[in-house]
């Protein structure tokens, strides 16, 4: 049976007396802590045993031929010549700013695109200037192009809308009917 204790102002309230006390909450959490270091021990424990194993066994032998080179990060200018391209970025910065200014030459000089064919390159204001002047070039037209499909819907919506007391203008001599009033 769970003692109870009797309240001093009420005598006809009673308390039950808790059944786990807090040294015992205490003690669980101290175990909680102990578990868990023990826990992360032992996966450190497995994980180097693990490493070691797969460094002794699972790497291929080095061939006493082949000199080793200290870092391999290290990359030379002749060596990068050897990769395909697209090569990677040495120094970002200074490549796009090469890379832009070589783009601002070729759109503001003159200069030949395949000299064999006699196609030239010439800057852009000019050639902006040559296109206000002359217009852009055209091909003959073969044949009539169809009416604008959006003027055709227009057209419709026009003739269907009986609101209108002037019969609209009919540039595509479709019959109509008369608005009755």
């Amino acid at each position: 049976m769970t003692e109870s204790l009797k309240n001093p102002g009420h005598p006809e309230v009673e308390f039950e007396k808790a059944d786990m006390r807090p040294g015992v909450v205490y003690l669980f959490l101290v175990g909680l802590v102990i578990a868990g270091v023990f826990v992360a021990a032992a996966v450190w424990g497995v994980n180097q045993l693990m490493s070691s194993y797969n460094e002794a066994h699972h790497q291929p032998p080095k061939n006493p031929i082949v000199p080793m080179q200290a870092d391999t990060r290290i990359v030379t200018a002749a060596e990068v010549q050897q990769f395909s391209s697209p090569r990677l970025e040495t120094n970002e910065r200074v490549e796009i700013r090469q890379f832009r200014l070589q783009e601002e030459q070729r759109l503001h000089s003159y200069g030949w695109v395949d000299e064999s064919s006699g196609v030239v390159r010439i800057p852009i204001e000019r050639a902006m200037e040559l296109i206000a002047q002359r217009g852009l070039p055209t091909t003959p037209r073969a044949g009539e192009a169809p009416e604008s499909t959006v003027k055709v819907i227009d057209e419709a919506a026009r003739r269907s809308d009986t609101s209108i007391t002037t019969p609209p203008s009919n540039p595509l001599k479709i019959p109509t009917q008369k608005v009755h009033q």
